[in-house]
């Protein structure tokens, strides 16, 4: 999906009408966050290994925080689409790798296949020459492969066939180490936490040809669709962080949000490499990945905390890998509830969300349309937004209402609430929680 839109604003229209009717009103504004709250935190996991389950998800579940956890699919022993390369057989690309140089126009086949030629070891090539790819140096990732397929012919590596040895290398595990199943997956919260897309194999796309790299993601989705239901398939994150803007078009047309790239006019982008200041950012939104290592002080990480209580632009969003021994760069299990509950003692302020949730909440915001006006003694809010079915959260509005009303009731189609009446220098108002594209808000003071 793309949101190529030039440029964004929230809308808050007036109904024109003729007196006696509904008169015009313009006090009502959707908040920059869920709640009102200040700013936004998503904590996510890459890799799935076991313990973002076993250890991450209880600490969290005992403070009433969501997750977002991407699943290498391939990686979980039950799933039907196993590891496999899409195109020729691949002793009839060793041969011709004989004959004719590594090359522009073969380079994407040859890096697809080298982790499925059958002999042991040969992955760490595709590894190599996507990080050289990722660099910027495109000759030396066409060398890399050229020695990998050298070696292979000149029977260098002893055959095996096993798709084990390169799994493990991604997800930094020892053979034997227990890895999710998906009956386990679907014991969880799916309801609460989310579950999305690290691929089928943890591969550097920027150097796979096109059939690959559309495996990668749309054998991963359809995975996750028939394992734990279309919800699971908003978010994916391409391995590796990738930017590379040939696999992003692949990435935008099969989910609705990539976690490392979210080309909006409104938003800007401060990845885990930026050392840029997200606090001088004049975006409206400003998504902030953070990416704590095992060696990442703890007064560091509550420091990404503090600034993002700061200002009120920063979706804070936290990239873990191994946890609790297990995994890249794994934090401890102390570490992780120490900092979970420092992030805790501010709930007032901060909205903790999954990253489904925070990207359709700034997305439904931005591309909102807000029509009020006043009936009577009554208001009524009508609101819409020109996305699609994915956009359906509620989200939070605030509307001010006459001096004198102590008690509101605030319905919507059959449901209704009555929220706190509060105030501040501009006078009264209220919070309230209402789904876009739905029936007309009516607002009436309570009797």
């Amino acid at each position: 999906m793309k949101y190529l839109i030039a440029s964004v604003s929230i809308l808050i229209f007036a109904l024109w009408s003729c007196d006696p009717g509904p008169e015009p009103d313009d006090h009502t504004e959707i908040t920059k966050w869920q709640d009102d709250k200040t700013g936004a935190v998503t904590i996510t996991y890459d890799d799935s290994t076991i313990n973002h389950f076993r250890v991450a998800i209880p600490l969290m579940e005992e403070l009433g925080m969501p997750g977002t956890f991407y699943i290498i699919t391939g990686a979980v022993p039950d799933s039907e689409h196993k590891p496999e390369f899409i195109g020729r057989p691949v002793d009839e690309i060793i041969e011709e790798s004989g004959r004719i140089p590594t090359n522009e126009e073969n380079f994407f086949e040859r890096a697809s296949a080298i982790r499925y030629l059958g002999y042991e070891d040969v992955h760490h090539y595709h590894t190599r020459a996507g990080q050289r790819y990722e660099q910027g140096n495109f000759e030396e990732a066409i060398a890399i492969i050229d020695e990998g397929y050298s070696n292979v012919r000149e029977g260098k590596y002893a055959p095996d066939d096993d798709f084990g040895a390169y799994l493990n290398s991604v997800l930094y595990v020892e053979p034997g180490t227990e890895l999710i199943t998906w009956e386990e997956l679907r014991s969880l919260d799916g309801d609460f936490h989310e579950f999305g897309s690290h691929t089928v194999t943890h591969p550097y796309l920027a150097i796979m040809d096109e059939a690959n790299i559309l495996f990668e993601l749309e054998r991963s989705r359809e995975e996750l669709h028939n394992q734990l239901g279309r919800a699971h398939t908003f978010s994916a994150e391409a391995p590796f962080g990738t930017e590379d803007e040939r696999v992003m078009e692949y990435v935008y047309e099969t989910y609705p949000a990539n976690r490392n790239r979210m080309p909006e006019p409104f938003l800007e982008e401060l990845n885990r490499a930026s050392q840029e200041e997200p606090g001088e950012s004049e975006q409206e939104y400003v998504q902030w990945q953070r990416g704590p290592l095992t060696d990442t002080p703890m007064e560091l990480m509550k420091s990404w905390v503090d600034t993002t209580l700061a200002h009120d632009n920063i979706w804070l969003v936290l990239v873990f890998h191994g946890v609790e021994g297990i995994g890249w760069e794994p934090k401890s299990e102390e570490e992780l509830n120490t900092y979970f509950s420092y992030i805790n003692e501010h709930e007032e302020d901060l909205w903790v969300a999954t990253f489904e949730d925070a990207a359709k909440y700034v997305r439904q915001r931005m591309y909102a349309d807000l029509r009020s006006l006043t009936d009577g003694d009554r208001l009524r809010v009508d609101f819409t937004h020109t996305l699609d079915e994915w956009y359906t959260l509620p989200m939070t509005l605030k509307t001010r209402i006459p001096a004198g009303w102590q008690s509101v009731v605030v319905a919507q189609g059959d449901q209704s609430q009555q929220p706190e009446v509060r105030s501040d220098n501009n006078g009264s108002y209220i919070l309230y929680r209402a789904l876009p594209n739905d029936e007309p808000i009516v607002i009436e003071q309570a009797g």
